[in-house]
């Protein structure tokens, strides 16, 4: 049986995220000093992105960045800053809170996106698709040789 019917016949809804699945990030991406002006180049180029949406923090090497998680991700976004020629800060805390992020994001739009997986209704689907299946399940032996005397 494939995975689908399964679903299906279980009635399974997999088209919209929990009710709090918590998809709306907030994260703040932290520039080196050096060059000047990137931070500011870099709110440039973020501005055209469509449903990001850019803060500024009181730190002047930093800018906050809202978004889905099913549109992007932080390593996404770092990355094509980073492709753009932008340098970002890359101390131990940073890498291992970008390492934490990373994950969960990659995890949760994994898991967004999966389909539900049938936990405590699995036996329904299987007897389901028993009765509407053709199957040899008689006995051709007449009554009064199947009873024992």
């Amino acid at each position: 049986m494939r995975r689908e019917t399964a679903y299906k016949l279980a009635g399974r809804h997999h088209d919209r995220p929990l009710p709090g699945a918590d998809i709306h990030k907030h994260r703040e991406i932290r520039f080196k000093p050096l060059p000047p002006g990137q931070v500011e180049r870099a709110w440039k180029s973020l501005q055209l992105l469509k449903g990001l949406q850019l803060e500024r923090t009181d730190d002047p090497l930093g800018i906050v960045v809202r978004y889905s998680v099913l549109d992007y991700s932080l390593e996404s976004l770092e990355d094509a800053l980073r492709e753009a020629g932008f340098a970002l800060e890359n101390s131990l805390y940073i890498k291992l809170v970008r390492a934490l992020v990373y994950f969960s994001e990659e995890t949760q739009r994994h898991n967004l996106l999966s389909p539900e997986r049938l936990i405590k209704q699995s036996n329904e689907v299987y007897i389901q698709a028993w009765d509407h299946h053709v199957h040899g399940d008689h006995d051709d032996t007449p009554l009064e040789l199947r009873e024992y005397k």
